[in-house]
């Protein structure tokens, strides 16, 4: 009998080399991602005594230093919301002025910014705890 594979979430990290919180969320994410597939908890991929056990199914790590699309940076804004347009696109005013300041230039793109696509969520920086209850959590 035939029994088809779900395909795996796509988690994909905007990192950027030199910056040494990039590095950190990059570690947590590969760290992650191979505590999900061997089955065990998010919180044994940090150090957090605080956090809760959460678990998180398989998910395919993405990590690139190429910024994102255009298409995708809109993407992004609508997981992040109003209150989120600046995090994400520096000194953007609402989603049409940081996508013309995005096209202008791609590094005003903030890295690190960490997007779960399958689940609509997006975290930018190097909020660990962010990112790890981010994971956790399912649409």
């Amino acid at each position: 009998m035939f029994r088809f594979r779900k395909t795996l979430d796509i988690v994909t990290v905007f990192h950027k080399a030199s910056s040494p919180a990039s590095v950190r969320v990059s570690n947590l994410m590969k760290q992650a991602s191979a505590n999900a597939s061997a089955g065990a908890t998010l919180d044994q991929a940090s150090d957090h005594s605080a956090q809760n056990k959460f678990s998180r199914d398989p998910f395919e790590l993405n990590i690139t230093e190429d910024p994102p699309t255009t298409d995708q940076v809109q993407t992004i804004l609508g997981y992040v919301g109003k209150g989120g347009i600046s995090a994400i696109i520096k000194g953007a005013k609402d989603e049409q002025d940081a996508l013309k300041r995005f096209k202008e230039n791609k590094d005003s793109f903030f890295r690190p910014t960490v997007v779960d696509w399958n689940n609509g969520k997006a975290v930018v920086g190097d909020n660990e705890s962010e990112i790890l209850k981010m994971l956790s959590q399912k649409e």
